[in-house]
Formats: structure tokens, sequence, C-alpha cells
């Protein structure tokens, strides 16, 4: 494409606009310019091209033989370039990119994407598994979730539910565990990785983490999930984590208590742009599926979606 360093790129706009609508004034229109901008370009296009592609009269410009030919090549050049810049606009609509962190993904999310998929198909969502708090104004990302307070800056958070912490174990080792205190004597699978303390649900029966014993170690929270169902012993899982294992019985949760951590999640999106349409069903979709698995009302999820601003 050596040959089209000869001519800047706006002056064959400027041609072929003038050519395919006749006066400079409608292709100075369609372009946003001056009509003297558009003028200034056809000559300079010329004298690069080194041919005459208009004739002047005083009844404007008509195209020479040369032009007429070279002109309908640039018009079908830039509807094939058009055609070529609108298929990258129609993939960027048809695909949602998701941030999310990978456990949430793979132990909630991921497996009721069919369901999504069943009811928007024209979208195809592309998971982005990350626990960085992403700008979606930077970035592909179209909306994350995450878990925190929610007063991220710069973004826009939508809430969805708080996030509750209790004890799962396979289902044999929960006939051992008839009282909290039993946890005592029980191995304990601990997520080396986690911010999250027992004593957030071991403090209201008067406990402490210092008294629980030993137990394997991993530093995914999944893995930790994989060994409970193993029967490896007791973790303080959280509800997205433990919603399909304690669904098919995989674990059990010994104890019906559970305690909020004082987090919950969110969905974050751009504080900035207008929402698209693949978004805004995301966000309707992923509410009434937390709301079907959480019985999380909805009322619970209005007014919860905060702006900075």
């Amino acid at each position: 494409m050596k040959e089209l360093n000869r001519v800047h790129l706006n002056g064959l706009r400027a041609l072929e606009a003038v050519g395919r609508m006749g006066t400079l004034q409608k292709a100075a229109e369609e372009l946003g310019v001056s009509v003297g901008a558009v003028s200034q370009q056809v000559l300079k296009s010329e004298a690069q091209l080194g041919r005459t592609v208009f004739d002047r009269s005083g009844r404007g410009l008509a195209p020479t033989e040369f032009g007429a030919a070279f002109l309908a090549r640039l018009t079908a050049g830039f509807l094939a370039l058009d055609e070529a810049v609108a298929s990258s606009r129609s993939h960027a609509e048809s695909i949602l990119t998701i941030s999310v962190a990978p456990v949430f993904a793979s132990k909630w999310l991921v497996p009721r994407l069919n369901a999504f998929s069943r009811l928007v198909p024209d979208i195809i969502v592309r998971i982005d598994a990350s626990t960085t708090l992403i700008n979606p104004d930077t970035s592909d990302v179209d909306i994350a979730i995450r878990v925190g307070d929610g007063t991220w800056p710069g973004v826009k958070t939508d809430y969805l539910l708080p996030q509750e912490v209790f004890p799962v174990c396979a289902p044999e080792l929960a006939g051992t565990l008839r009282e909290p205190r039993d946890l005592l004597h029980a191995p304990i699978v601990r997520d080396a990785h986690s911010t999250l303390s027992w004593n957030v649900w071991l403090s209201r029966f008067g406990m402490d983490e210092s008294q629980l014993g030993d137990g394997h170690s991993f530093t995914d929270a999944a893995l930790c999930l994989d060994a409970c169902i193993a029967g490896q012993g007791v973790m303080l899982a959280w509800q997205t984590l433990a919603h399909y294992a304690l669904s098919v019985g995989q674990v059990v949760a010994p104890f019906p208590e559970r305690a909020t951590t004082g987090l919950g999640y969110y969905l974050v999106s751009s504080a900035t742009r207008s929402e698209p349409s693949k978004v805004t069903r995301f966000r309707r979709w992923i509410k009434s599926e937390i709301a079907k698995d959480f019985e999380t009302k909805p009322a619970e999820l209005a007014g919860k979606t905060k702006t900075p601003r």
C-alpha cells in the first residue's frame, strides 16, 4: 500500500465526498468542516496525485474523464472501509466482557451462563477472571463484580447482596458437630490468602479462632471447598462459594447461624459513559438470579446504586 503514502487520507475523503455529493457545500456539511477546508483539501490532493480530478467552471466542479473513474473507485474503497468499521462496532456490541473473581466465576456465575445465553442469544460472554479493581473507562471490561464496601472512586456501583459466612463440611463430618464448640476438635481447612477471620462467625459463641485446630491449607478458596467435599475438614465459606455444593448435598452447613462480614457484592461499571444495552440486560438478569438463589427481595436491591458525584 505504498501508493497511499502519496496522498493524505483526509484529502481522499474530501475528493470522494465532493464527487459523490456534487458540491463543495454538501461535502463540507457531511465532513463537518468548512467549504474552504474542503476546497484546499481537493487542490492539495490533485497536486499530490499529479492529475486533475475536477474541471472548474462557473457552474461548479465536474469530474474529469480520469476523475470519474478515480472517484468511483474511491467511493467503493471508502464503502469497504465503512463496512469494516461497522463490523468492529457490531462485534463489540455482541460481546460482553465481565471482570469477576475466579472463585465467584467458577462456583456461581459460569454454571448459569447457559440461562443467560438462552435469554439473550445475541450476546457472547467473555470472562476476565481477576480480583483487581478495573477502570471501565480505560479497559475493555464492560462490567465487573466485586466484593467490598462499594466506595471505590470513579465508578458506578450497584449493590447485589451482603456477604455471609458460615462453616461447611462433608455430611459425614457434620454428624460429629452437634454444637459450635465441637469445632474445637475438628480439622479446619484454611484459605491461606483469605482476609476473612473465623472470629466473624465464632465471636457470638464466645470462641476465638486461636482455639481452632489445624488442618490442610490451600491458597485458593475453591480448593478449600474441594477439600471439605472430600471430608478433610471444616471451612469458613460464603454463600456464592458454597451454594452449588450445598444444593446437591456435597457439603452441609452444620449450624444454622450465618454472620455478615460488613462487605457486599457489587456490580461495578462506568460512571461517565452511557450504559450499552448488553450491560443493562446482564444487570437485570444477574439481579434476578441473585434474588432466586439467595432469597434477596427486589426491595433490598433498590436504592443501593452509587454513582460518584
